[in-house]
């Protein structure tokens, strides 16, 4: 290894995703193995991801991590067992334009500079924590020139957050829970990739942007303990509904796709309910966005929107198609319009294009809506502002990807400490 101050980058950028069918307690608490296999889609990362730059020299004194601009520390199990993981795996790296070249028995001495930004609120039942170790792992095996496949990496990712596992695959993934006791077993596998059911649209309500009372963690631990529900689903009923989400994807059947997506996160916030003490992390404006969906599907005679809640109050509402998107949208700003002073554009953000169509890139726009009339009954007055933070448009999208472009890197390139 040569002895120069060299600094050797690479950035990559991962998406999160969402579970329709969700994964909600554990088996083994240190390996992160599920009571029972999910299914999730993938978000389009240019609307929801994590950016990670990793950087190795050998000036740095130690291993350090920024995340979002603050440095954190390294020093919990979950970032040391990602880290173990990779570092033992490291392959040759040979850069000659840098004058880096580093061995497969150099990783275990060299220390690392990490460096992370969701563009997407932390801790608040988006899945960050998920797009965060995903990331880390998947560059982190980039600088590293590890040889193993996604389905390889998605099991040292699990091990820093159980989620993270399908964040490695774009489209729509199923972690395995897996069978054995060490877990090499409970790995995350792409059921289709994001080209394959392009006509969904997803729109998130971002509730709440706060941190969650109850940590996922915790919350899991809570209700493996007391929940019998838990034990039911976990045996009886996710089995089954695996089964037929898997074909409801596979035949882009949005009828059942609806139908298992709104029962099975009803059914896991059910669990948090019979957990003790009880655990809620949905809220008022939550239980008014299901009843707007379910009242607008039940108008219609078939289903347009599904609805899904993770960990949190907010909501991710899937739309069948892109003219069914655009009316969800109206409805939504209807019922929960911006405070007077907001930019329509900070309050619809990701893919805003959607905006124009719905005839809302106007000022004024919004407080012109009508009711929407799929929605027989009023599901409350006008008068929600500030109920929803904002909305984020998006669709199901592709895995990580390296970012070449070193304008796009967090640390910088001569001293390996954040821009």
């Amino acid at each position: 290894m040569a002895a120069e101050k060299w600094v050797y980058m690479v950035t990559a950028q991962t998406p999160t995703n969402i579970a329709v069918i969700k994964y909600w307690g554990k088996r083994d608490e240190v390996r992160i193995l599920p009571v029972n296999d999910s299914i999730s889609v993938t978000l389009d990362p240019d609307h929801l991801c994590t950016v990670t730059t990793v950087a190795v020299s050998p000036a740095f004194d130690r291993d350090r991590m920024w995340l979002n601009g603050k440095e954190i520390s390294l020093s919990g199990s979950r970032y040391q067992n990602c880290l173990r993981e990779i570092r033992s795996r490291g392959g040759d790296v040979e850069d000659r334009e840098k004058g880096v070249k580093i061995e497969k028995k150099d990783w275990e001495r060299l220390n690392l500079h990490i460096a992370s930004h969701n563009n997407f609120p932390t801790a608040a039942g988006l899945a960050s924590s998920a797009a965060g170790f995903a990331c880390l792992v998947f560059s982190l095996a980039k600088l590293m020139n590890v040889e193993e496949d996604p389905s390889q990496l998605s099991a040292i990712a699990r091990q820093g957050s159980g989620s993270a596992c399908r964040s490695l695959f774009g489209g729509f993934v199923k972690w395995k829970m897996g069978s054995k006791d060490d877990g090499s077993d409970s790995v995350a596998v792409q059921l289709a990739d994001e080209k394959h059911w392009d006509d969904l649209v997803i729109i998130i309500a971002v509730v709440s942007s706060r941190q969650k009372e109850t940590s996922s963690t915790s919350g899991m631990r809570e209700s493996v303990e007391t929940s019998l529900l838990l034990q039911h689903r976990a045996k009886e009923v996710v089995p089954k509904r695996i089964v037929q989400m898997e074909e409801a994807i596979k035949n882009r059947d949005f009828a059942s796709f609806t139908q298992l997506s709104c029962t099975d996160s009803n059914q896991f916030h059910a669990v948090c309910l019979d957990t003790s003490p009880p655990i809620f992390y949905m809220n008022d404006t939550s239980h008014r966005i299901i009843s707007l969906v379910e009242k607008w599907n039940r108008s219609e005679g078939t289903p347009q929107v599904a609805y899904t809640f993770d960990a949190g109050p907010n909501a991710v509402l899937i739309a069948r198609n892109r003219k069914v998107a655009v009316q969800l949208l109206q409805g939504l700003l209807y019922y929960f319009p911006p405070k007077s002073d907001t930019d329509m554009k900070s309050y619809v953000v990701g893919d805003n294009s959607i905006l124009k169509e719905a005839g809302l890139d106007g000022e004024n726009s919004v407080e012109n809506l009508q009711p929407p009339p799929e929605i027989k009954d009023n599901i409350g007055t006008q008068d929600q502002k500030g109920e929803v933070s904002y909305f984020i448009c998006t669709r199901p999208g592709r895995g990580p990807v390296v970012l070449p472009d070193q304008t796009q890197a967090l640390l910088d390139p001569e001293t390996g400490l954040p821009k």
